[in-house]
Formats: C-alpha cells, sequence, structure tokens
C-alpha cells in the first residue's frame, strides 16, 4: 500500500448510519473500504465478504442499506449475482466497485440496467491515494442525498377510483430510477405506433453516464432520443433525456411554442435530474394533455410531481410491483391514489395510446 488510511474515532449511532456490505476478492481492499467507510458517522459496515454466493447467504438474513460489489468475484460474478442481491434487499443501493468497470463502458451501462446505482472506479491494491477516501465518501453521500438511509413506502391498496383522460395525450413524461433501463427496454419495445407527442424522460444517473445512456436508448426504438439542452423546442416523438446534472423544466413562448429549461438545483429530496420537477412543469403548460409514466425505482420522486399533472386533468400509469425492481416510485403514487393503472412495462405504452386518445 502506498497509502495509509487513518482509523478514526466515530460517535455514529449504527440505527442511523448506512449500514454497508463491501463484497470484494481482496481483503486488502476489503480492509481499505472498511476502515475509509467506518471513519465517517454516516457510514458503518455491518459484514464483507470475498464472494457473491456469500454476500447472499448474508442478505437471506441481514438488511442493509449500501453493497459495495466488486465485478471480479471467485464464482458468480457480481453483474451475475446483481439481481439476486437486488431481490434479496430490496431497498439497499447497490454501487460497483471496480477498477474494470469504467464509467460509459459497457459493463457499467449492464450494471446501471441491472439495478446499479452508481459506478465507483476502485485503485488498485497498491495504488490507493490520498484523495480516495473523500472521494469515495462524497459519492456514496451524493447516492443518500443524507445521512439517512431510504426506507420503504407503504404498500398501496390501489383501490382509487380511475380517472379518465378529458383531452387528448399532448405529452408524456417518463420517470425512472434503480432498474429503469431494463424497464425502458421493455417500454419501448412495446411501441407498436408512434405517439405524436415529445416524450419527456428522466432515469436517475450520474451525469457521466448519460451521453451513453441516450445512445443505448436510441437502439431501443426508431424515435429520436436527444440529451435535453436548454432551449430544446418540444418536437413529436422525440425523446429528451434529462441530463444528470440538471432537472427537465419547460416555458411556453409567444407563439405557443414550448421549449425546455434546464434547473441545475436539485428537488428538496436531494435528487438530480429530478421526476417531480419535469411532471410539475408538464401539467402547467400542458394541463390536462400532460401523463406521468413512473417506473422502478427507490424513494418517492415523482409523486409531488404526479399531484400536479392529476390536479391539471391529467393522468399516472405506474409500472407494477411484480416486475419493478424497487417498487418505490411506483408503488409511492400509487399509494397515493394518483394512479389510473399498474402496468407491467411492455404493455404501458398501449396503455397509453388508448388512454390518451391518440392513434385513432
Amino acid at each position: 500500500m502506498t497509502a495509509i488510511v487513518p482509523t478514526m474515532a466515530s460517535h455514529r449511532s449504527d440505527t442511523l448510519s448506512v449500514r454497508t456490505l463491501v463484497v470484494d476478492d481482496s481483503v486488502v481492499v476489503r480492509t481499505v473500504i472498511e476502515r475509509i467507510l467506518n471513519s465517517d458517522p454516516a457510514f458503518t459496515v455491518v459484514h464483507k465478504t470475498n464472494s457473491a454466493e456469500n454476500a447472499l447467504e448474508y442478505l437471506a438474513g441481514h438488511a442493509v442499506d449500501l453493497v459495495l460489489l466488486d465485478i471480479e468475484l471467485p464464482g458468480q460474478s457480481g453483474l451475475a449475482a446483481l439481481p439476486a442481491i437486488l431481490k434479496a434487499n430490496p431497498y439497499a443501493k447497490v454501487a460497483i466497485l471496480s477498477a474494470r468497470c469504467e464509467e460509459g463502458s459497457a459493463a457499467a451501462i449492464e450494471a446501471l440496467a441491472l439495478g446499479a446505482r452508481d459506478i465507483v472506479s476502485k485503485p488498485g491494491s497498491g495504488s490507493f491515494g490520498d484523495q480516495f477516501p473523500q472521494a469515495l465518501i462524497e459519492r456514496l453521500n451524493r447516492l443518500f442525498g443524507s445521512d439517512a438511509p431510504v426506507m420503504p413506502p407503504p404498500r398501496p391498496s390501489c383501490d382509487a377510483p380511475v380517472p379518465q383522460a378529458i383531452e387528448p395525450l399532448a405529452c408524456l413524461g417518463i420517470g425512472a430510477s434503480t432498474g429503469g433501463i431494463h424497464a425502458l427496454s421493455q417500454l419501448f419495445n412495446g411501441l407498436s405506433a408512434p405517439l405524436g407527442v415529445p416524450i419527456l424522460l428522466t432515469q436517475h444517473l450520474p451525469v457521466s453516464f448519460t451521453g451513453y445512456f441516450a445512445q443505448q436508448l436510441a437502439r431501443m426504438t426508431s424515435l429520436r432520443v436527444k440529451v435535453a439542452e436548454s432551449g430544446d423546442l418540444l418536437v413529436p416523438d422525440t425523446v429528451f433525456v434529462a441530463p444528470g446534472d440538471a432537472s427537465v423544466r419547460l416555458r411556453r413562448g409567444l407563439r405557443g411554442r414550448v421549449s425546455i429549461v434546464l434547473d441545475p438545483e436539485r428537488t428538496p429530496s436531494g435528487n438530480l435530474p429530478g421526476v417531480d420537477p419535469m411532471f410539475s412543469a408538464m401539467a402547467e403548460v400542458f394541463g390536462a394533455g400532460a401523463a406521468g409514466v413512473v417506473l422502478t425505482g427507490m424513494g418517492r420522486d415523482g409523486t409531488l410531481g404526479a399531484r400536479d399533472i392529476v390536479a391539471a386533468g391529467g393522468w399516472i400509469v405506474a409500472q407494477d410491483e411484480a416486475s419493478s425492481v424497487v417498487w418505490g416510485m411506483p408503488g409511492s403514487v400509487a399509494s397515493a391514489g394518483l394512479t389510473c393503472g399498474l402496468v407491467e412495462p411492455h404493455a404501458i405504452m398501449d396503455f397509453v395510446a388508448r388512454r390518451g386518445k391518440v392513434n385513432g
């Protein structure tokens, strides 16, 4: 080791810190990561192991808030084990900690598609520099937005009356987080004919992944896909992807044309980009012609904006629980009585077309 990470006294309360599981095949890396995280009162390493199999065995009897997962492991790889890890502890956030899964790489996008929340580059076991501990803590803190672990939302009864569309669809907004890339692939595969309206998309991703994600999304659909920029005019059958460092808002000009305004401020819940600002802007500009789709994801982002859409006469459809990697965001809007349907991703676009009275 070229640098020694100091052991600092901790005054944390374990009930408030982020309970962390470290999965890495190197005992040196596991030890260093444990020392780094335990030096910060926001984190507690509750267990560390060298294999995915051992991690799953631990998760079968213990809940954690964060899993730091290496890609290259003896036996089952980290990527192969990721879906099972999320299923075993669906409210944990998984960050890939790997030296061979660089930001923007195919492996990184695959990890995000499977439900990982972030990719953290890991130095070699003999090259942990003085800056790595602080960089790691800052990166992980951004995942949570606060020191407190995310708690699951209440499960809904889903017996609210179904609101009917009172105006034809004018704009569709889609919000997603954990597991959203896979759900989006299914959603766009289910689009049998263009809707004839602009589509706004907010997927929780670090800013460094946005461009590559948009390229991957363009391969999933015949629609035009672009990363949203301030001043972009909304046009039909184009997917405008929120950049990783700004939320999408809207402005209607003097001639009635609607353009995008990017907002770099985090939402009160700590999201950037945020689904709530996008939905709220759609409600203000399009009123009853606005509709929102909430896909798999942790937390409640989208619920406040969904209220605005429904209050304006628009409507919300959410991904069903069975198909969601994490039924946090869709479960939250459903429990609030804001959804007119809980639908599997592959059937959502057909639902939207029928509910929004588009294409005949």
